[in-house]
């Protein structure tokens, strides 16, 4: 399973993560819900903690969860991106 988002900074730049196994593993273990229940009841803050969670695992940022939401202006699901070929 992936989850792809698209964080919008407050500077205006876009990034686009894709969430796989370890991001939605440390977003159960914390909110100690499955992420298909999540779903159904998705918040902003499951949303943020996803993106960060992946963020922070490949070293695209080094701040903390609540200093990072403090750069984000906006966050979305997105579709899976287009194979090519």
């Amino acid at each position: 399973m992936k989850i792809n988002l698209e964080i919008e900074y407050n500077s205006g730049t876009k990034v686009e993560v894709v969430c796989s196994a370890p991001d939605i593993v440390r977003f159960e273990d914390h909110f100690n819900i499955s992420i298909t229940k999540a779903a159904t009841e998705m918040k902003l803050t499951h949303l943020l903690f996803l993106a960060h969670a992946n963020l922070s695992r490949t070293k695209q940022t080094d701040l903390d969860f609540d200093k990072w939401t403090e750069t984000v202006e906006g966050i979305g699901a997105t579709e899976a991106p287009k194979s090519k070929g």
